[in-house]
């Protein structure tokens, strides 16, 4: 049986595609990666659990990956329409802090919430502040093409001069144009975007430095082509972000790339979609959001929500409750649990596998995929060739099947002594009397499983 080959979707073209590397077998992912102002919530982390099991598809598929992620942490506005205080300056006053050291801090935050959520670690980090030069001259080049105009606050791409602006979002530039209205002293259209902003007399920035325009800082969008460029070339396999990023980030990023380079950047542009809490999608702006950190201390496993998120489609906005968290824990403990009683692994049913695979190469679509892992779990199959088939499938889903081991809880004397007692009573054939002992055993917070080897005594929840 052959898997069948990779589909993605892609949503430049919006439509599915057969996956093929541009050169060899490598594969070149550029992920855009957080703004470190502030923690990342759940919501965000999603589409990173997403990434990861676009590069854990690709590297069973026997490709090579090479996966770049950036850390903003200068230049996004509060505004994406170019306006409004750099978010990292904010965060800094917040917290009382340096911006530098702001950066540092959810920087580190934010790589540990990937490392709990066993996203594997990208190849190459790339911090916006350590690549200035690279965006400087790729504001040049843009400059030197005639794609740039100068305003009193900054040094803007002119967006009506790129006749294929806006194509990512289907944006209607048209009816943009029809309703817009030209500000003096400002940027020329509604589409426009800073590539360079200049640092205001009256503001005490942080981060700020020396260009060919004036002192200031880079735009949000630069960052991301020119470090891109830099790691991954002018034209690369696969962009990923979130579904926000859609009508204004990747447009942008698009936009100067193609004018500068001559590319739409990525062959495949991927985006994760959104959590949605309480019918709204989470955001950072409102102040209240859920942590990765927030779900531990409600003794959630990180992996936990790793199992939730491949529950739903990436390309599906998914309702959060803590109702379908805990379905979630209790489906993955399950499976823990079922798994580790196989025993020692024997062959792997290579049917399995590859009905298993055909979801998953069927952009990306792990909730059919967990269905076959379920179907294996009820399968009449030998329990040892069930446990080395889902381990086989450990590299897809990143569970740690194969490391997990049941909790080891002393179970008090008492206990032991009303199940004994029970043991008694059901051979004496006194069922009542079993009944109610095994009553008494739950009511102190303790559960009876009678197997063939004896009862086994467990800890409830």
């Amino acid at each position: 049986m052959t898997a069948k080959p990779l589909q993605l979707f892609d949503t430049y073209e919006r439509q599915l595609r057969r996956f093929e590397p541009l050169e060899g077998n490598t594969v070149r992912i550029y992920a855009c990666g957080p703004t470190v102002y502030n923690y990342a919530h759940i919501g965000n982390l999603r589409t990173y659990l997403f990434e990861d099991l676009l590069r854990r598809a690709l590297e069973f598929n026997g490709f090579d990956v090479q996966l770049v992620m950036n850390i903003t942490d200068v230049g996004h506005l509060t505004s994406d329409a170019d306006s409004g205080d750099d978010k990292m300056e904010v965060g800094a006053k917040r917290m009382g802090m340096t911006a530098w050291d702001l950066a540092e801090l959810y920087t580190r935050a934010f790589q540990d919430d990937l490392k709990q959520l066993n996203i594997k670690t990208p190849h190459i980090w790339c911090k916006a502040t350590d690549h200035i030069p690279e965006q400087i001259e790729f504001v040049r080049d843009l400059e030197r093409k005639g794609y740039t105009y100068q305003t009193t606050d900054g040094i803007y791409f002119d967006s009506q001069k790129l006749e294929s602006y806006g194509h990512l979002a289907r944006l209607d530039v048209k009816g943009l144009r029809e309703g817009a209205r030209v500000e003096p002293s400002a940027r020329r259209f509604v589409t426009d975007f800073a590539l360079w902003k200049f640092s205001a007399p009256e503001d005490d920035r942080q981060m700020e430095w020396d260009s060919p325009w004036g002192r200031g800082f880079p735009g949000w969008h630069i960052e991301c082509s020119a470090m891109s460029a830099k790691y991954l070339g002018d034209f690369f396999d696969i962009h990923c972000g979130g579904e926000d990023h859609i009508p204004i980030h990747h447009t942008n990023e698009i936009a100067q790339t193609e004018a500068s380079r001559g590319t739409r950047l990525a062959n495949f542009w991927m985006h994760g979609y959104f959590l949605q809490l309480d019918s709204a999608k989470m955001s950072k702006s409102t102040g209240e959001f859920l942590t990765l950190t927030k779900l531990t201390e409600q003794a959630i496993d990180p992996l936990v929500y790793r199992y939730f998120c491949m529950t739903a489609h990436y390309r599906t906005q998914m309702s959060f409750s803590w109702e379908s968290l805990k379905a979630s824990q209790t489906a993955l403990n399950r499976l823990y649990q079922t798994a580790y009683d196989w025993g020692q692994p024997g062959a792997v049913l290579e049917d399995v596998v590859q009905r298993f695979l055909n979801e998953v190469n069927d952009d990306l679509n792990f909730p059919r995929a967990l269905a076959v892992v379920w179907d294996l779990v009820k399968s009449d199959a030998a329990p040892a060739d069930k446990r080395a088939t889902l381990l086989a499938l450990e590299p897809l889903l990143g569970l740690n099947i194969e490391e997990w081991q049941p909790k080891k809880t002393e179970i008090p004397a008492n206990i032991w002594a009303l199940v004994e007692a029970r043991q008694q009573a059901r051979a004496s054939k006194d069922f009542d009397q079993s009944d109610r002992l095994r009553a008494e055993v739950e009511a102190l917070g303790y559960l009876i499983e009678d197997t063939r080897e004896g009862p086994k005594v467990t800890q409830a929840g």
